[in-house]
């Protein structure tokens, strides 16, 4: 829950890497200065603005907006930081209000990089001040606080430098001011320099989604008369491949994309494709990594965000340009059968013939620019596919042989692979954020609740209702196995339920790895001691939380993450054994605690609504491909890939090998 602070009032920061977001009625600047433990600025490279905006673990807006987002690493910092403040202002001359008094008070929150509330506040009382002084985090006792402060200065800018110690604050002052003036360095309009190659690949994945608009004799376009061209151009691509440090601000999937900008603005750009006088764009060379990130692991899971998003959009280009030629062939058609003059005889078959070549010639043309974006995404995943760690890896990908046990947690897992009809092949990994937001249930049965209104390309129907049971199973332990392989030796508990034993095959290599290291509950009894110990273990933790007092749990209670997989509910489960098991999938997931689920809707539907806020609450996945999931870019219904070993692999036993021998290191390492 996030904290809503006023002036004075602080709050403990629970991580490091950090997002300090800004919003404003007008555009203002954004900065942060780094102050030692006095208070104070040592030297003028110790505040990051517009004409600086990078420091060691520190980046601000280039440019003066009314939304800004700052990037924070505590850890990052020099050791002689000891406070870093945000600072606001308005820009000079730029024709805008003067005053904080004039506008509506800013906001600014503190968030995790998921996106997640920490802290907020609301600059209030503001008046003839031009600058104010929003927060500061500071250490405090060994880690890091935010305090609310909101202190204007009516003498602006150089006045409010000027109190954080800097000697020359009214020069740095007119500098920023000069920047922000300048549009030095702006970092959505205009566009910063392309290579050949990526302005090749951006006009390839734009221009599918103005194919209708551009044809000839193809009339006002999918957007209608008089409007501008849909573009479908993936806006958060990365430009270059980084360089390295001083890392950048990692970008957000569905970045807006500048206002107003469209492919016709952009082909009108000097030097870019479909400009006069510009030369033949070359191929894109795709580079592993190529996004923003603080890390590689970051920049690959950025980079397949991206992939994915464009693959979405790319598609939907075409989509709406077949949809566009099916329109306007049919009204084309329809004028020619509303005349009765015209609606035989050899000038209706003239008109009927053309408006069908207009249409073939238009879904050619749509065809053409997917089948280039296509390519230029299968090159980039021939690239991405073996860079990737083995978070991100395929069971396939021969990563998995040199596997070591990792010493921290990645950022995200490969829960399976996502393609669409047109992608002619293409999987893009599906990544979700690590620790689980949400639990997990695998379909098991033939029934489910997809969202599609068709079925999958390989439907259950063809498979039989044992067969997809073991299925189910294997992919439930392929997927327990993955997180158990992600996580440190020590930082990861399995728990499983198996009430009739009938998933005994699919978990002999957790059972025999040791990775489970308990049998699999069987029977009412083995069900209630389960439930019964995570359930305390989630009480617990909630109320050490809320009260601050986590260094006073038990010491025996297990502060790993927990996952518990479940086969074949609702066999074995009475009503409080249900009750337990909703509790655990809305509460536990906050403090360390993840459900999976292999069940059949069918078979649950003797508890009747009781259940559906479970089934809510968890992501659907399958043990054979199926279309139910949907992206919220452009509804596209996508093909869903469940992660299962190849068949004669023995990558699982290895890697749960290595698994099971590392934690049984450590723990003797802890008892000696």
């Amino acid at each position: 829950m996030t904290a809503e602070l006023v002036r004075g009032q602080n709050h403990p920061l629970p991580q490091s890497r950090l997002e300090i977001r800004v919003t404003s009625e007008r555009p203002v600047i954004a900065g942060a200065t780094l102050n030692d433990q006095d208070g104070r600025m040592r030297e003028e490279g110790w505040i990051a603005h517009p004409a600086q905006p990078q420091l060691p673990g520190l980046e601000v807006s280039r440019q003066a907006a009314a939304e800004h987002r700052l990037a924070v690493d505590l850890d990052a910092l020099p050791e002689s930081v000891h406070c870093v403040n945000v600072l606001l202002a308005l820009p000079a001359g730029a024709g805008g209000p003067v005053r904080f008094g004039e506008l509506a008070p800013p906001f600014v929150t503190v968030t995790g990089l998921d996106g997640a509330g920490v802290a907020n506040c609301t600059l209030t009382g503001l008046d003839a001040e031009s600058a104010v002084l929003a927060l500061e985090l500071y250490r405090r006792q060994g880690g890091w606080k935010v305090r609310a402060v909101g202190q204007g200065y009516a003498g602006g800018l150089s006045a409010m430098l000027a109190d954080q110690g800097l000697g020359r604050a009214q020069e740095l002052a007119a500098t920023i001011n000069e920047a922000v003036a300048a549009g030095r360095d702006r970092s959505v309009a205009p566009p910063p320099p392309r290579t050949d190659g990526e302005r090749s690949r951006e006009a390839a994945v734009g221009a599918a989604g103005s194919v209708a608009a551009s044809a000839p004799d193809s009339g006002a376009g999918v957007a209608g008369a008089g409007d501008a061209p849909i573009s479908y151009r993936h806006p958060g691509r990365a430009t270059t491949p980084p360089s390295g440090p001083p890392p950048s601000v990692p970008s957000s999937p569905g970045t807006s994309a500048a206002p107003g900008r469209t492919p016709a603005a952009a082909s009108a750009t000097p030097g870019s494709p479909g400009s006069p006088g510009s030369p033949e764009p070359g191929p894109h060379v795709p580079v592993a990594g190529d996004a923003n990130g603080w890390s590689m692991d970051e920049r690959l899971y950025n980079q397949i965000w991206d992939m994915f998003e464009d693959l979405a959009r790319t598609v939907a280009a075409y989509r709406s340009a077949v949809d566009f030629a099916e329109s306007r062939m049919e009204q084309e058609l329809d004028k020619v059968l509303s005349d009765p003059r015209t609606r035989v005889g050899p000038a209706a078959d003239a008109a009927r013939g053309e408006a069908r070549t207009k249409q073939a010639r238009l879904v050619e043309q749509a065809r053409e620019v997917l089948d280039r974006d296509l390519g230029q995404l299968s090159a980039e995943a021939e690239v991405v596919e073996p860079a990737l760690p083995p978070a991100y890896a395929r069971w396939d990908n021969p990563v998995w042989h040199g596997y070591r046990p990792p010493l921290e947690t990645p950022m995200a897992m490969r829960l399976g692979d996502l393609a669409l009809p047109e992608s002619a092949g293409l999987r893009i990994p599906m990544l979700v954020r690590l620790p689980l937001e949400r639990g997990l249930w695998i379909d098991s049965g033939r029934s489910g609740t997809s969202g599609s209104s068709s079925p999958g390309p390989a439907a259950a129907s063809v498979v039989s209702s044992d067969e997809l049971r073991r299925l189910a199973a294997e992919t439930a332990t392929a997927v327990a196995a993955r997180l158990a392989a992600v996580h440190p030796a020590g930082d990861f508990t399995l728990h499983v339920i198996d009430p009739a034993g009938s998933a005994s095959a699919a978990l002999a290599p957790l059972v025999e790895s040791g990775v489970l290291p308990e049998p699999p509950a069987a029977g009412a009894a083995g069900v209630s001691t389960v439930l019964e110990q995570l359930t305390r273990r989630v009480d617990l933790v909630q109320m050490a939380v809320r009260s601050r007092a986590t260094d006073a749990l038990p010491a025996d209670l297990d502060t790993a993450e927990q996952l518990l997989v479940v086969h074949d509910f609702p066999h074995g489960f009475d009503d409080r054994a249900v009750t337990q098991l909703r509790y655990l999938a809305d509460e536990g997931p906050s403090v360390g605690v993840h459900l999976m689920m292999v069940a059949d809707l069918e078979d649950a539907r003797a508890y009747g609504p009781v259940l559906s806020p479970l089934w809510r609450a968890l992501l659907r996945i399958t043990p054979v491909p199926d279309d139910h999931l949907a992206d919220p870019w452009v509804g596209h219904h996508w093909t869903y890939e469940p992660p299962l070993v190849p068949p004669g692999s023995q990558v699982l036993t290895q890697v749960l090998g290595q698994v099971a021998s590392e934690r049984a290191r450590r723990t003797h390492e802890a008892e000696g």
